[in-house]
């Protein structure tokens, strides 16, 4: 398996990734009834995310921290929504690439997650 290099790979894992969440009936009413997400407009934007903070390339400028704490104040996150998120951020990493960038995607999926959880609480 090839390693993640450029935004197309990260277009790929990331509409892999968001198919898997959208399937899973823990988590996927955050997407489609709550944050009602227009996945045709959302994915491109994610792509931006982890193009920047993967690569250093793009120009992502929304606050990932406001919008998790945005989406909280009308549905709860749990625990357990971001077990399933990163569990899921995982396996679809490791079904689709291999490598130096791979596992460090993985390292900012768990560092992002454990930021916006911790600063859920503190605002709880």
């Amino acid at each position: 398996m090839k390693d993640l290099e450029n935004r197309e790979d990260l277009t790929l894992l990331m509409d892999n990734f968001y198919q898997k969440l959208l399937q899973n009936k823990a988590i996927n009413y955050l997407f489609t009834e709550v944050a009602k997400i227009d996945m045709e407009h959302h994915l491109p934007i994610i792509v931006d995310f982890w193009n920047l903070s993967l690569f250093g390339r793009g120009n992502y400028k929304n606050n990932v921290l406001k919008l998790h704490l945005d989406l909280n104040e009308k549905s709860k996150l749990t625990a357990e929504h971001f077990k399933i998120w990163l569990d899921t951020f995982y396996l679809t990493v490791d079904e689709n690439f291999s490598g130096e960038n791979s596992e460090k995607i993985k390292t900012k999926a768990l560092s992002i997650a454990t930021v916006i959880q911790v600063k859920l609480h503190k605002s709880a």
